[in-house]
């Protein structure tokens, strides 16, 4: 293990504060380890994950100020975590720890298997609160708003053609695997196309996080002011920030442009069987973190059930009428970031402290869900509301080799015009 001086830190961590940065090293490995071994395995009532600094930086200057405490007093090197970001950072407690994982879903899904399989911690029964910003859809939210996710949708996992190349009869460039039209529904699945969270839990995170006083600005509201429209298609966009409840689409592209946000909303919609558009942000990570954390789940390491998607409106995923879709992702600034990372935060936290508040009352138990959980083969068990149906007969995945037996038997390597595709059908 390396012991990192504050200029490697720095060089590594980049945008991390200077107080940040000095307590993160102010604790030896030797010392660390020499914790880890007296206290033993910590066990985190909450884990806040952040994707990049600032949003991790939001947690660490404010989390004094609250009954959260200082999210710095042990520092926990993981193997395997970013080298940007390698240690997890705790509460004196060890209630309420902090990861930042880095961005993409490479990233994310790297440092979560490498957290959550390190054995280093006990997460059988900790709350997984993801706190990302995003793009939001201004049919749903606006600036700064914050929104808690059923659906997390891949929705970049499709065949994509140019759109100066499409069919004319397209209405955008991308088609589900093994489609031959934009409508319709997959019929090659890699797995990881929906994820399905708990409902109760996301209903009992917006109550807590409805208590927060969430801030605007005068130059954010400026900017949503363009959003104005005779048919109030986009009112949401010109209100003020709130919490709403919505779905979440992962995708490694920054996409921009009303044409590609509109695709994106049906392929969201299509794909989660709902008659209604509930997609509201654009986000990196979500999908990446949430299979992490449901095969975790099979083996016993932590309860799906318990894992909390937030993310916070930083910018418009599409540009307000009369401005173009280049000039809105780039030239323009719509001063939406800055109040996204605060109420980041002031919404959070409210999560954060009703969970470690009510712990032994609600939260100790869990919050059982009512609805499907899961991914789109099936994999937790019960049968999917969404997609072909179960994998695993409605069983779910067994860890015993015979588990392997009806997935072998529903595998299919297909050839699409000469080229053999992966996936089931």
């Amino acid at each position: 293990m390396l012991l990192y001086t504050p200029t490697m830190i720095a060089l590594l961590a980049g945008a991390w504060s200077l107080a940040a940065a000095a307590k993160a090293v102010a604790e030896s490995p030797n010392h660390l380890r020499e914790r880890q071994q007296s206290y033993g395995k910590i066990s985190p009532k909450v884990v806040i994950v952040s994707m990049f600094s600032p949003e991790a930086e939001v947690w660490y200057e404010n989390s004094l100020n609250s009954s959260v405490g200082d999210l710095l007093a042990n520092n926990i090197t993981v193997r395997g975590l970013s080298p940007l970001y390698p240690h997890v950072h705790c509460n004196e407690q060890g209630e309420v720890c902090q990861l930042t994982m880095g961005e993409a879903e490479i990233n994310a899904a790297t440092s979560m298997a490498a957290f959550v399989f390190s054995g280093l911690f006990d997460l059988t029964r900790t709350y997984f609160l993801l706190a990302g910003i995003a793009g939001v859809n201004p049919k749903l939210g606006t600036l700064g708003s914050v929104a808690l996710s059923k659906y997390s949708v891949q929705v970049a996992l499709q065949y994509e053609i140019d759109a100066r190349e499409m069919p004319i009869n397209f209405s955008t460039g991308y088609l589900p695997y093994g489609a031959y039209a934009p409508n319709e529904y997959p019929s090659i699945i890699y797995g990881t196309e929906v994820m399905e969270l708990s409902e109760n839990l996301r209903d009992v995170a917006a109550e807590l996080a409805q208590q927060a006083e969430l801030v605007d600005s005068a130059d954010s509201a400026d900017y949503c002011t363009r959003y104005v429209t005779s048919s109030g298609v986009y009112a949401a966009a010109t209100a003020s920030p709130s919490v709403i409840k919505c779905d979440s689409a992962t995708s490694d592209v920054y996409y921009s442009g009303t044409l590609l946000s509109e695709a994106f909303e049906n392929t969201t919609k299509l794909w989660t069987n709902q008659s209604t558009v509930t997609y509201c942000m654009s986000a990196q990570e979500d999908s990446a973190v949430l299979e992490v954390l449901m095969r975790a789940t099979v083996w016993g390491l932590v309860d799906f059930s318990r894992a909390i998607a937030m993310r916070t409106g930083s910018d418009f995923d599409r540009p307000p009428p009369s401005v173009g879709a280049f000039q809105h992702l780039r030239l323009l600034d719509q001063n939406g970031f800055e109040i996204a990372i605060r109420n980041l935060y002031l919404a959070g936290v409210e999560i954060v402290t009703g969970i470690v508040a009510e712990w032994d009352s609600v939260f100790y138990e869990g919050i059982i869900p009512t609805n499907y959980i899961g991914d789109i083969i099936g994999t937790l068990g019960g049968e999917p509301d969404f997609g072909p149906g179960s994998l695993f007969d409605g069983k779910g995945f067994s860890v015993e080799p015979s588990g392997e037996t009806s997935l072998t038997k529903r595998r299919i390597l297909t050839r699409r015009k000469g080229r053999k595709t992966g996936g089931w059908m």
